[in-house]
């Protein structure tokens, strides 16, 4: 592992990080949720322990039922369904329940367990830091390299104050997007979502005409 993955693999290695997490947790992968997930971990495992209460279905249904019957005064056995006179066939009405394969599924409505979040920014940061030793290209700095020298500026001071804007606006922007480049260009795009493929097409648009700019014309 010397030097980089061609093209190809690096795409069919992306595909399969895909598909196997959708076939495994049947949820997106997205890292700014990710983050965004683990940064307010307290509320979002506060929101877990609820939905724990409610995973069984009858359960939660007994419970709905108790919570309406303490609120309008009725018995919780009172049945709403209106009695059928004798000797008539009782038919469904409108309105009738969905069969279970009718309802969507419950795990592709809730997002992923916090701790597999958790594990996945782990997991990003651990992998680049053992390709980069592996390659032999691990080297600790406090830049952007040479090129980021040339381009923008030397001055520590206003690079420090560049970067940390830039992580704001690139921050801000992916939330306000619904999502990063991994969750609209990799999952999104991949279910055919047209939200997720107008985004990625504008942030792949954008980030081609500010590299020309700086590379061909500054």
């Amino acid at each position: 592992m010397t030097t980089y993955w061609p093209w190809w693999a690096g795409a069919a290695g992306l595909a399969l990080a895909t598909i196997n997490y959708t076939l495994i947790s049947d949820r997106s992968f997205g890292v700014s949720s990710a983050w965004d997930r683990v940064l307010h971990w307290r509320s979002e495992r506060r929101l877990e322990r609820m939905e724990e209460e409610f995973t069984d279905e009858q359960a939660l249904t007994k419970a709905l039922a108790a919570a309406t019957a303490e609120h309008f005064g009725t018995a919780t056995g009172t049945s709403t369904v209106p009695p059928v006179p004798s000797g008539q066939p009782r038919t469904l009405g409108t309105e009738t329940e969905p069969t279970a394969s009718e309802r969507p599924a419950a795990t592709s409505l809730r997002p992923a367990p916090l701790v597999t979040q958790a594990a996945l920014l782990v997991s990003i940061f651990f992998g680049g830091f053992i390709a980069a030793v592996t390659s032999g290209r691990f080297h600790l700095r406090y830049d952007m390299g040479p090129g980021f020298k040339n381009l923008v500026t030397a001055d520590p001071i206003t690079m420090t104050a560049l970067l940390f804007a830039g992580g704001v606006l690139v921050g801000f922007g992916t939330r306000l997007a619904g999502g990063c480049n991994s969750g609209h260009g990799l999952n999104g795009c991949g279910r055919l979502r047209p939200v997720s493929i107008v985004a990625t097409a504008v942030f792949f648009s954008t980030a081609v005409a500010v590299s020309f700019l700086l590379w061909k014309v500054i």
